[in-house]
């Protein structure tokens, strides 16, 4: 059975403004200084998944830019345009669909696009064991990561630890804890961060929607018949915006029987906001993150981000700073998660040239 994989590419990185924009959100950025989180987040896919074999499901106001930053690896094709954002499920649903109407059953790798992982080798063998994991049985693999400190940031995934092989059976889905919340489940060494990466068979996700998600699978068969035929686009435009907007986490992964994690630890990071950009630099002898043209005098703890113009730093602490070529960001860096805020205000104002 061929595998493939889905890269689900929607999102709007509003946490990464005002790098981040509406028609280049994060996952189109080269924030590590190598290349752009979408290409990385093929090639590390490439180990296990041909080329030819990967997805992107993205929204329609990236859809041509993703095609041009793809280009030397992912088909036209195989980039499919949402017409709106309805959410994990549908995104997944969809592509599930392409993949059997078009090229029949298969393993279905999904990933985000946007996440940081250092040990290539250790996600490949992690990776193809997952995917044999779900070829062998019609259950629902997700990848888990052990723990490495009691993260209040994640969600986490209790499994069974008495559970013989290396895919355990989950229990049950966490949302993000407190801290000593965390503290206890890292000690007790039966959770794992939630990833957000999925393995299984295309025909075994189907079947989870039609029995989880029964108004989610009516659209999402109507969608399916109408692949390969003249009305396939007309289709999808009627239908889509009309799919009740639910995650696959809390439709299908939290209410099924049949899920088991693979927990592992290969370097990942899913890079959420500013204060994360330590993953691809290494800080100074003073503890700043930095990128760019910098002068930093009696600076420490900082994260300075600087596009195009100088950034010159005196007796700060602690802060992240972003310039870009028509905004500055300045932050508390124990607020990072909060620069989300300024993009809602700046739609809140109307003020559309800075989203």
């Amino acid at each position: 059975m061929k595998t493939f994989a889905v890269i689900m590419a929607g999102g709007g990185g509003t946490r990464f403004w005002p790098l981040s924009r509406q028609e280049e959100p994060k996952q189109l950025l080269n924030l590590s200084g190598r290349d752009r989180m979408i290409n990385e987040t093929i090639d590390r896919i490439a180990a296990v998944v041909q080329k030819e074999d990967i997805f992107i499901v993205t929204n329609r106001t990236q859809a041509e830019k993703m095609r041009e930053v793809t280009k030397t690896r992912i088909a036209r094709d195989h980039i499919l345009s949402e017409p709106c954002a309805r959410n994990t499920a549908a995104c997944i649903g969809y592509a599930a669909q392409e993949i059997l109407k078009k090229y029949g059953d298969g393993i279905m790798c999904v990933f985000p696009s946007d996440h940081f992982i250092k040990d290539q080798a250790e996600f490949t063998r992690i990776l193809k064991e997952a995917a044999a994991a779900a070829l062998a049985e019609d259950k629902l693999i997700t990848l888990g990561i052990t723990p490495t400190f009691p993260s209040t940031g994640y969600g986490y995934i209790r499994f069974d630890k008495q559970d013989e092989g290396t895919a355990k059976h989950v229990l049950e889905f966490k949302e993000k804890p407190d801290e000593e919340t965390a503290a206890a489940y890292v000690e007790s060494g039966e959770y794992a961060w939630n990833s957000g990466m999925f393995i299984w068979k295309a025909s075994v996700i189907m079947e989870k929607f039609k029995e989880l998600l029964p108004d989610v699978y009516a659209c999402l068969e109507k969608i399916g018949g109408a692949m390969n035929t003249p009305e396939e686009q007309r289709t999808i435009e009627e239908i889509y915006p009309t799919i009740p907007s639910i995650s696959i986490d809390y439709g299908i992964m939290e209410k099924s029987r049949d899920v088991k994690v693979i927990s592992a630890e290969f370097g990942w990071n899913d890079v959420g906001s500013w204060d994360n950009l330590g993953v691809f630099y290494d800080a100074d002898e003073n503890g700043n993150v930095l990128a760019g043209r910098q002068i930093n005098i009696d600076t420490s703890g900082c994260i300075s981000y600087a596009k195009g113009r100088l950034i010159a730093t005196v007796g700060v602490q602690d802060l992240i700073i972003v310039e870009t070529e028509d905004a500055v960001l300045v932050c508390d860096k124990n607020r990072a998660q909060d620069v989300k805020k300024v993009v809602d205000k700046l739609k809140e104002e109307g003020a559309e040239q800075y989203l």
